[in-house]
């Protein structure tokens, strides 16, 4: 579908509420959907629904087409239900982005179509609009009286990694930027350019709009009961790659510099050292048990774990932490902690694994990358926090 021309999107009679559904494979779950949300839009408010769907092989479309040709009279008078049909799987963020550019509403309320968004909340996040002149409000699980009901570990452990990704990485403070259910003034993302790369729409709001007042109000989600999860490896990706962008676009500005590119600075370098430890590692073991024959292998790998350590240490004061003093007994109190931060990295990384598989039955090449995550994380934060004395966010 086109996009509609900037004279259309400010014609004068405009709805005072849009409701954007983006679609795909949920024709088991939008007519439930729908009639949630005209149940729930208060009394006397005119408003509009659009669905947004990406040619869902199971006539998603059709569906929601069938749905508004039969409304009753009564409610056809303030509630308007129309689809937008896409050609294929364009993403998330793209759809809701299509779906704003052909809403009428003065306020816009973004959420999913599989049920697992209650469709109650929404007279409250207009009443934090109406009353409380919030700028976008955010339906959080993150906060005092939200939480998350029916999901696994794992797919627990993802999004709340996601989300601490997107806080320290993008200066982000909210407690759930990546909620997929929110509301917001149409006027406050005028003028934005916006990348619809990912699922998360919301994370890109919140970066590039200035100033905008936020407000988080508590919900429970509810993982679905009918179709299946969206979430798979290439949405994975397309999350690397917004927050790559998202981070880069906060870069590029001087007023938007904040501790926070410091911090994944210094990070980066870190695992970069990481990195190259694992190579001096590798190399010195292999050296050692070539030119003598006669040496254990098992003393060989301690000689280059030893080896690599060390390396690690010096890179990461002179590189990493920009710690250029290298009196004796400051550099060597300095080793000897980094020395055991290491040892314990390496113990917290033993235990993840063996938690992992055995009680929580991940496979070991998951358990595996989570674990080392986990340690390499805490390894770098101990470090910069106890050995370089850096204060963790600063």
């Amino acid at each position: 579908m086109e996009t509609p021309r900037q004279e259309e999107l400010l014609k004068p009679s405009r709805l005072p509420l849009s409701i954007i559904l983006p679609t795909y494979n949920e024709s088991q779950n939008i007519v439930k959907v729908i009639d949630s949300i005209a149940y729930a839009i208060p009394e006397g408010t005119q408003a509009e629904i659009v669905v947004v769907d990406d040619n869902s092989p199971d006539g998603t479309g059709n569906v929601v087409a069938k749905y508004a040709g039969q409304l009753g009279q009564e409610l056809k008078k303030r509630l308007h239900v129309q689809v937008i049909n896409r050609p294929g799987k364009l993403g998330l963020s793209s759809a809701i982005l299509a779906g704003v550019n052909s809403a009428s509403g003065e306020v816009v309320v973004v959420m999913d179509s599989d049920m697992s968004h209650p469709p109650q909340m929404i007279p409250m996040m207009l009443e934090e609009i109406n009353h409380s002149k919030c700028d976008i409000v955010v339906a959080s699980r993150y906060i005092k009286g939200g939480g998350v009901s029916g999901w696994p570990f794992r797919r627990k452990l993802i999004s709340r990694g996601a989300t601490k990704i997107a806080q320290y990485s993008l200066g982000i403070h909210i407690k759930d930027p990546m909620s997929g259910f929110f509301a917001f003034r149409r006027q406050v993302i005028n003028g934005i350019d916006f990348d619809a790369i990912g699922f998360k729409m919301l994370l890109e709001m919140l970066v590039k709009i200035r100033g905008a007042k936020i407000k988080e109000i508590p919900y429970t989600f509810t993982n679905r009961r009918l179709g299946s999860s969206k979430l798979d490896t290439s949405t994975m990706i397309d999350y690397v790659r917004a927050v790559w962008r998202l981070y880069r676009y906060g870069r590029a500005a001087p007023e938007e510099r904040r501790r926070s590119v410091r911090f994944l600075s210094k990070a980066g370098r870190f695992y970069t050292v990481g990195a190259s430890g694992l190579l001096i590692n590798y190399l010195a073991s292999f050296v050692l048990t070539a030119l003598l024959p006669g040496i254990w292998y098992l003393h060989a790998t301690v000689a280059g774990i030893m080896l690599s350590i060390t390396s690690n240490f010096f890179l990461n004061k002179m590189w990493t932490f920009e710690d250029r003093v290298l009196l004796a007994k400051r550099t060597f109190v300095q080793y000897g902690m980094f020395a055991g931060f290491s040892v314990f990295g390496a113990l917290v990384q033993l235990t993840m694994v063996y938690y992992l598989v055995e009680s929580q039955k991940l496979s070991y090449p998951l358990a595996l990358v989570l674990a080392v995550a986990i340690a390499s994380i805490s390894n770098f934060l101990l470090n910069k926090k106890w050995t370089f004395k850096e204060k963790i966010w600063g």
